[in-house]
């Protein structure tokens, strides 16, 4: 694999490592609040030393709270502080860790698509992009997965186009231990028995039969080895998201069976992923998607991709295999997501803007190539390629410059009001008092224990922090309250929404 590695590629490394760094540090040191589902990968991470074989049970995958665990336990040798922020950095340190090292697979993953030059400006637009750049700071597990991901999808591309069946046993052990930390990257064993069964069938002279075979059966060795342990403590292999759609879609059928007998017809109503549902899928994943690309790099990658992959590929053959089979997957997999759980998110979206941003300067250099074309005719082709340069080099800052202040804003900003009432819970009630809350992140970041309540507030519950969009409304809560503080959520929106104290009597 030395031959991937040379001078340049170093230094493009080097500057993308640094500048993802800088601007990952910078997000950290000003985060207001951290995600929802950080605090129970905290959670998780705490207990892991107490009760180990409990936290791989939970019905979350336990690879990422076990980094969270392991940064904490490396930070507590140089301090003896307990303090929920100090799990809250370890957690964003492992975050950003994890996002800037899996900048050094994806760059070799874009210098073999699309040649070293285009691999570090997709790198580069890609650490600029502020959403992507936000959950590589946050408590969330999307980089550390997409590290394995990326170093699989790598060993994959460069086992394939150089005959390496032996590499197929490590994208195996790499999807394996990605597993662990998000169920989806086992689409990297899929891939690869695509890509070997293709082969057997349509035989290439870089890899023979035999070899073939023992690709594809160290392929699934590689990935047994780890997930078998974890398997067999969890009692389970599939994730429960995918457990449940199977479920009830097993349920669907066997009431559309009974309809169609009561009915006396043939027809079948596929209530469950209706074409209404997909279609509504589909358009929110294109809007999540265009969020990540700020909706700016849009064009350029539907641009990008068409001049890729129109008649006359110019990629590497196996190119034409993984990346529609990634995109695919991908769509498909997020499309029934949303058919039964009625959600996407930008974090959802994630890796199909990380493993599809290498398209995006092809397309910047050929929407540059089209305004000097119409600019600039009868100019000669010196001139021309010159113009080309000048106008790529535009769409690049511009798009660089309309990501800069959304990069830039602290984390959460808006939810300020949150940290401050945690502040004033911390100061002013006694550590065994129980704060009902409408969100677990203020009784976290207050030291507090935390009932999050729905209609009904837990007897235990000493305060109630109440969320009202109006300031003179008065809660029920079936037992008499007294107000003790409030502040707006943001102080920069006042009279949108308030945050409210009170003390059960």
């Amino acid at each position: 694999m030395n031959q991937l590695v040379t001078k340049r590629n170093l230094i493009h490394l080097v500057i993308l490592l640094i500048i993802a760094f800088v601007i990952g540090t910078y997000l950290i040191a000003t985060t207001v609040l951290i995600a929802k589902d950080g605090i129970r990968y905290i959670e998780l991470a705490q207990k892991f030393s107490t009760d180990p074989i409990g936290t791989i049970k939970h019905q979350l995958s336990f690879g990422y709270p076990f980094l969270i665990f392991i940064a904490h336990e490396f930070t507590s040798m140089f301090t003896k502080s307990s303090s929920p922020y100090i799990w809250i950095c370890s957690a964003q340190a492992v975050s950003l860790l994890f996002r800037t090292l899996s900048l050094m697979p994806l760059y070799f993953i874009g210098k073999i698509l699309v040649g070293a030059r285009n691999s570090f400006y997709a790198l580069l637009i890609l650490v600029f992009l502020p959403y992507p750049a936000r959950f590589g700071s946050d408590a969330l597990r999307d980089w550390p997965y997409i590290l394995f991901l990326a170093t699989g999808f790598l060993l994959l591309l460069w086992g394939s186009k150089h005959g390496k069946w032996w590499a197929f046993g490590l994208v195996g052990l790499t999807a394996g231990i990605g597993h662990i930390i998000r169920p989806e990257c086992a689409q990297l064993v899929i891939y690869g028995v695509l890509w070997l069964l293709i082969r057997l069938f349509l035989p290439s002279c870089n890899m023979t039969r035999p070899k073939l075979f023992c690709a594809l059966f160290i392929l699934a060795v590689g990935f047994v080895v780890p997930v078998a342990p974890y398997a067999k403590v969890r009692g389970s292999v599939l994730p429960v998201q995918l457990k449940h759609i199977m479920g009830f879609s097993r349920q669907l059928e066997s009431r559309t069976l009974e309809k169609c007998e009561i009915d006396n017809t043939d027809r079948v109503h596929a209530a469950l992923i209706s074409p209404k549902k997909m279609v509504k899928g589909v358009s929110k994943l294109v809007q999540k998607t265009s969020d990540n690309l700020m909706y700016f790099f849009v064009p350029a990658l539907l641009v990008g991709i068409y001049c890729r992959f129109r008649r006359q590929f110019a990629g590497v053959e196996a190119e034409k295999v993984f990346m529609p089979a990634f995109i695919v997957f991908n769509v498909v997999m997020l499309v029934l997501l949303y058919s039964n759980y009625g959600h996407i998110s930008r974090r959802h979206a994630l890796p199909l803007v990380v493993f599809t941003i290498f398209y995006v300067p092809l397309g910047l250099e050929a929407i540059a190539g089209w305004l000097v074309e119409m600019s600039s005719k009868g100019a000669g082709d010196q001139a021309n390629t010159q113009k080309t340069k000048f106008w790529y080099s535009v769409l690049l800052v511009i798009g660089l410059v309309v990501c800069a202040p959304k990069l830039f804003k602290p984390i959460r900003a808006e939810k300020q009001g949150y940290r401050t009432v945690a502040v004033w819970l911390r100061e002013n009630t006694n550590a065994d008092d129980f704060i009902a809350v409408p969100d677990k992140r203020i009784s976290f970041y207050a030291q507090r224990k935390g009932l999050v309540y729905g209609k009904k507030v837990s007897k235990q519950a000493k305060y109630i922090v109440v969320v009202v969009k109006n300031k003179d409304a008065w809660p029920d809560f079936g037992r008499d309250v007294r107000e003790k503080y409030s502040l707006w959520v943001d102080k920069h929106r006042k009279g949108a929404k308030k945050l409210v104290i009170y003390e059960l009597i």
